[in-house]
């Protein structure tokens, strides 16, 4: 912890940006938070130009360094900095770790993106704050441009994740079984994984910063549907204060995994699977469009080329686990739906 303290460039919409900060708060790494208008000056150059930027200090006066990604930006604060991990010390635990936050990272982020831009009352607000966000002192006639620019920018970002009135049952109603099943897991454990938080109790959080705690109409089914889950979401979002008795400790064990857990891994089957698969074999076969059946509905968007590396990566990750590890996570994920992504 005697390193120069980091720099973490974002945006309070932005739920990446809402993960990465909580993350440093949980771990208790310095760090100072920027809003992506007043942190963007003289930053060192990053692959693309997306929130958050976690810029890192040079070591002996070199230049400092900056990344994007949550998921690369976690890992690579687990090798500078030790105490307070959130990958589980068991790989198959991390694995399971790993496919909770992807889920969260790559279908909530669907929900996301849906109800804030979907609904006009959600995107009156989106599109009226957030511009605000970066910019404090705009006048009257600056916000009002900015909120037409952004706004109609976003609104035509929609395709790109896949809201459209086709796929709106299935976003919608993925979302509220989520609340539900979150709500009663938090109810018996406080975590995703046991006692303390890991990537994947980051990654939801994010979305849900956003859903329950901003955009009316998602806050409004979080109302609803389960309170609980608006009161986790508010403790994760600085959960400095947890107490670990250990390093070692807090994880949920082998032998030990609550049905409440199986049933968010069965929901992860029961969506994020089908779209990995069918996205994959699109962008393989040069189709310009997914056209799927997701939960008994029709799903269509355009191949996102990103959402394929994931694909690649989970199974990269399943690979490396030794064949006892790997045989576990098989035996776990059988009949949930996800064993698909690995056939």
């Amino acid at each position: 912890m005697s390193m120069p303290e980091l720099k973490l460039v974002g945006a309070y919409g932005s739920p990446y940006s809402r993960k990465m900060r909580a993350v440093l708060r949980y771990r208790h790494i310095p760090f100072q938070w920027l809003l992506r208008e007043n942190g963007a000056r003289d930053l060192p150059p990053v692959p693309v130009a997306l929130i958050p930027v976690l810029v890192i200090p040079g070591e002996n006066g070199s230049a400092p360094s900056a990344m994007v990604d949550s998921t690369f930006q976690i890992r690579r604060l687990e090798q500078m900095y030790a105490g307070r991990s959130v990958i589980p010390s068991d790989p198959a635990i991390a694995f399971l770790d790993e496919l909770i936050e992807d889920y969260a990272d790559e279908w909530l982020t669907k929900a996301m993106f849906h109800y804030r831009w979907a609904y006009a009352e959600d995107a009156r607000k989106a599109s009226r704050v957030l511009p605000l966000d970066m910019r404090l002192d705009l006048d009257a006639g600056q916000r009002e441009f900015a909120a037409k620019f952004f706004g109609e920018r976003q609104i035509g970002r929609l395709a790109v994740v896949g809201s459209n009135e086709v796929t709106k049952p299935v976003i919608e109603s993925s979302y509220r079984r989520l609340l539900e099943l979150l709500s009663n897991h938090v109810e018996r454990v406080p975590y995703l994984l046991g006692h303390r938080p890991g990537c994947g109790d980051f990654g939801v959080f994010g979305q849900l910063s956003q859903l329950a705690l901003f955009d009316p109409t998602a806050a409004r089914v979080a109302v609803d549907v389960a309170p609980r889950a608006i009161s986790w979401t508010n403790r994760m979002d600085d959960p400095s204060w947890v107490e670990l008795d250990d390093e070692a400790s807090g994880w949920v064990v082998r032998g030990a995994l609550p049905d409440t857990l199986r049933a968010i891994l069965a929901e992860i089957g029961r969506v994020y699977a089908p779209f990995l698969l069918a996205n994959a074999a699109a962008l393989a076969s040069g189709a310009d469009e997914v056209a799927c059946t997701i939960d008994g509905a029709r799903w269509e968007q355009k191949p996102f080329p990103y959402q394929a590396k994931c694909l690649r990566w989970l199974r990269e990750s399943r690979d490396r686990l030794s064949s006892a590890d790997r045989a576990w996570v098989d035996g776990v994920l059988a009949g949930t739906g996800c064993e698909a992504l690995f056939a």
